[in-house]
């Protein structure tokens, strides 16, 4: 099920946007197998596996490559892949016996994925780093923050999911549409660097076209703007407002009675007194008085929810925005298709391999002789 069904796909171990795509293609219906070390590695505090979510729906096998029985399967299994995500640093993967030269010479149609921080190349190819380094390089971290504070890390969704997993989910689907028409396979290099500064375009067409000049914390989109803000209420929760367009700017000041000649919205002097302004005013009432005010309508407005509380949001559980995988509440796969229907993910490590392989292609002879 799902409009992947039928592509195969071989991950190795890694962590980050590597395991968040080969989720997302086995969310989407891709046969995933997942290559794991045979003995654990310095990657962080790991999880127990049944809380690593974006290892779910996909068999995992152990394999030692340092060893020839193991590589030998490995390739094995690449030859009838479609596409192949690898998240080690540049050069690895080649002196293992495993590199796109070997890979697509064995199978031409095959979309090599590779994502890393920095790129395949680069003065910095080689060097260690993590999320918050690549969107430094970019202008974003820069750019993410308020007025007189330090640059605020956004978690690492900008960096390792946004620029790095579906910038390889992206290449990788591109990439196995160009083989079926050309019969080529090619490398994808995901650098989590250049998805992380592809993101920023919008945001330096803005600077370019003066509509972001100001310091860190003094502009639209970063809480310069106080019809772009997070406001604390009487309760001591949270609201966000963005009431960017005239019109959902006008509707806002009429819901809260405000008069429009006082507020003008694009006179950049006056934002902070509107800022003030309308800090005291949503200090008046609690989260839900607010919410029964703004929310549903047109000013652009939501609650800002815990992650304890945003299961129980009426929209969220409208749309089984969160749902149980192995008793566990997590998010519900997406994009939504209309006609290839996706199937409920299940959880990490509840695939037998020899299933997958079996249905990969592998005989019952093989299967008995895997070093697995």
């Amino acid at each position: 099920m799902g409009p992947l069904a039928g592509v195969k796909i071989v991950e190795f171990t890694g962590i980050g946007p590597a395991p968040m795509a080969a989720m997302m293609l086995a969310d989407m219906g891709a046969t995933i197998i997942r290559i794991d070390r045979t003995s654990p590695a310095d990657l962080g505090v790991p999880l127990p596996e049944k809380f690593e979510f974006t290892r779910r729906s996909r068999a995992v096998i152990g394999l030692d490559l340092k060893k020839p029985e193991s590589i030998q399967l490995a390739l094995r299994l690449i030859d009838s892949a479609d596409a192949l995500i690898e998240g080690f640093r540049p050069g690895v993967m080649e002196r293992l016996g495993l590199g796109p030269d070997v890979c697509l010479k064995r199978n031409p149609k095959l979309a090599y994925g590779r994502v890393t921080g920095w790129g395949q190349d680069g003065p910095l190819a080689h060097a260690s780093g993590h999320d918050l380094n690549y969107i430094a390089l970019t202008g974003a971290l820069h750019a993410i923050g308020r007025k007189g504070q330090k640059p605020t890390p956004p978690l690492n969704l900008v960096g390792d999911y946004g620029g790095g997993a579906l910038y390889l989910l992206t290449g990788l689907l591109a990439a196995i549409i160009s083989a079926r028409a050309t019969g080529s396979g090619q490398v994808i290099d995901a650098a989590m660097v250049d998805g992380a500064l592809s993101l920023m375009t919008p945001i330096y067409a803005m600077k370019a076209g003066g509509r972001l000049t100001e310091p860190r914390g003094e502009n639209q989109l970063d809480s310069g703007a106080y019809f772009y803000e997070v406001y604390e209420c009487s309760d001591g929760q949270y609201i966000s407002v963005a009431s960017i367009e005239a019109k959902f700017h006008a509707e806002l000041l009429q819901r809260l009675e405000i008069d429009a000649a006082t507020m003008p919205q694009w006179d950049r002097s006056k934002w902070p007194d509107a800022k003030d302004r309308l800090t005291a005013l949503f200090k008046t009432r609690t989260r839900d008085g607010w919410c029964h005010v703004l929310e549903g309508t047109d000013v652009c407005f939501a609650p800002v929810l815990s992650m304890d509380e945003a299961h129980e949001h009426p929209h969220n559980v409208a749309r089984s925005a969160f749902i149980d995988v192995g008793g566990l509440r997590q998010p519900a796969p997406a994009p939504r298709f209309g006609a290839t229907k996706l199937e409920h993910p299940t959880p990490p490590g509840s695939i037998d391999p020899r299933d997958t392989l079996k249905a990969w292609g592998l005989s019952s002879a093989e299967l008995s002789a895997l070093p697995i």
